[in-house]
């Protein structure tokens, strides 16, 4: 039997429930079974850090991370969503998952992602530096060709107008944030 190619690491924060990540992002998970692995408390890396390189040593091209977003530690989350970018992921498809947004990052140079989603949900395009060739489809305010500058909040709040969108950049490194669209409640 063949290993699959997508890892699951759950994070410390607060993990969301499995109907919840259902109901925000369809066909998120393939039903896969768990390994569960330990490490020592001291050490220099985080252990979602860990979990990662772990899922990429093991050959997993797509890991998705749970739980990255929450909890009682600011500067972890700020650390799991910089694990998007780290060395050994490159070529791998990284994303944070929670039900609120599935973040992932664009990088290099002509890169493109395809967003899948519903019509409505907000795409926030967020870069890390400055970001050029800025090419977007399927989104309410069309980019052509843009550069987006790290600070100025230009990239945020789009709206998907298609249930399947793309960017596609020149070069630079820009997180894509997707929330999806709800009722209130």
């Amino acid at each position: 039997m063949s290993r699959p190619l997508r890892a699951l690491v759950v994070a410390d924060g607060a993990a969301p429930t499995r109907p919840d990540l259902d109901e925000a992002w369809p066909g998120w998970d393939d039903g896969r079974g768990i390994a569960v692995d330990m490490v020592p408390t001291d050490k220099d890396a985080s252990d979602t850090e860990l979990g990662v390189l772990a899922a990429i040593a093991a050959g997993d091209r797509s890991v998705v991370i749970l739980g990255a977003l929450g909890g009682p530690r600011p500067d972890h989350a700020r650390a799991n969503v910089s694990l998007l970018g780290h060395p050994a992921a490159a070529g791998c498809a990284v994303t944070i998952l929670d039900p609120m947004a599935r973040i992932r990052l664009l990088a290099g140079r002509a890169g493109q992602l395809s967003l899948t989603g519903r019509v409505g949900d907000v795409v926030s395009l967020i870069p890390l530096e400055t970001t050029t060739g800025i090419t977007t489809s399927g989104l309410r305010y069309a980019l052509a060709g843009a550069t987006l500058d790290p600070g100025p909040a230009r990239g945020i709040s789009n709206v998907r107008t298609a249930t399947e969108a793309t960017v596609v950049i020149r070069r630079g490194r820009l997180l894509l944030v997707e929330a999806p669209a709800r009722l209130s409640r």
